[in-house]
């Protein structure tokens, strides 16, 4: 899979990203002569399909929810996950379709800037959550949620604050209620850990390490954006590269690792991932090394090195699903 994972975009700040799981991945390979005028050889196309034989996919426009919905072929009952991935606030299935295929039923689900939804927000609801969470009971009783960057924090307070969620999958999140406020029943129940973008170092590319642009979620100022995390009744998985220049993701899940043995839960594991950057997503995509960040509004650089970064993720893969299987199944 080296070829895949080493690919590099012809230009700079460009991240790949696969909207509809609908529409497979075409990627062509092409073997040239070393001299002479680099006359091609062979050639041959791939087809990287992202659901497997059976997997029925299903737009979602029910109450308030905006997402699609991916389900396993068989007559299951399967075990279901709620999948927060928030790129740009709209939706991104590459991975729900990927789990689908996996046996999992999964619901993604966006918070902006699709379909209907506001472009903009200032605030989110763990409401529409737990409205997303309550459709995926009509299907099984017990559910999973799987985030990363942004929808970390959300994750956490989904299983913080909200029953039957057994199983929750943090990548490379925050500890705390991260830039918007958070609210439930029309009260606000976290404020907004901000940031301070002259923190923000640049780099020669354009691109800008933002590893340390927020603030400190452990000062006493700060201290109401932070998630409850001990409330929860399910499992964590905890996953954090070591490389992460957006976020500094190992330093949160510590402070969470912390928390949870200071009030004596025991429900969690985590995993950390020397040479890898932030976007850690299902494994054999080209390594993205910066692109536009939509809360700096400029390219951010994401840390890792590719042969690492792939590695950890195919180590990943098969950690949360394991994971999401252990919680799940035996309790559907």
């Amino acid at each position: 899979m080296g070829l895949l994972w080493s690919m590099t975009p012809d230009s700079l700040h460009k991240r790949l990203q696969k909207i509809n799981a609908l529409n497979p991945f075409m990627v062509k390979f092409s073997v040239h002569e070393e001299t002479g005028e680099g006359r091609i050889l062979a050639e041959a196309t791939n087809e990287r399909i992202l659901m497997g034989d059976g997997v029925i996919r299903v737009p979602v426009k029910e109450g308030n929810i905006r997402g699609v919905l991916f389900t396993p072929p068989g007559r299951g009952p399967f075990p279901s996950v709620l999948d927060l991935y928030t790129y740009g606030g709209g939706l991104s299935e590459k991975r729900a379709s990927l789990l689908a295929s996996r046996g999992f039923l999964v619901l993604t689900v966006a918070l902006y800037g699709h379909d209907d939804l506001p472009k903009n927000v200032k605030e989110i609801h763990l409401d529409y959550l737990e409205e997303a969470v309550e459709f995926l009971k009509k299907q099984t009783k017990v559910i999973g949620v799987i985030s990363l960057s942004k929808s970390g924090d959300l994750a956490l307070s989904v299983a913080s604050y909200l029953p039957d969620v057994e199983a929750t999958v943090w990548i490379n999140g925050c500890s705390a209620n991260v830039v918007l406020p958070f609210y439930y029943k029309k009260r606000q129940i976290h404020s907004a850990l901000m940031f301070d973008l002259k923190k923000a170092i640049p780099t020669e590319s354009g691109a800008f390490i933002t590893k340390y642009v927020l603030n400190n979620p452990l000062a006493e100022e700060n201290k109401g954006s932070l998630i409850p995390i001990e409330q929860a009744k399910g499992h964590f998985l905890f996953v954090a590269s070591e490389d992460d220049l957006c976020w500094d993701s190992k330093a949160y899940m510590d402070q969470m690792v912390e928390r949870l043995k200071r009030h004596g839960k025991e429900k969690f594991e985590s995993v950390s991932y020397p040479g890898a950057g932030h976007y850690l997503e299902p494994p054999y995509g080209p390594y993205c090394r910066s692109s536009f960040n939509v809360v700096l509004g400029k390219p951010a650089l994401w840390g890792g090195e590719p042969k690492s970064h792939a590695a950890a993720e195919v180590h990943m893969w098969k950690k949360i699903q394991d994971f999401l299987r252990n919680h799940l199944i035996g309790k559907i």
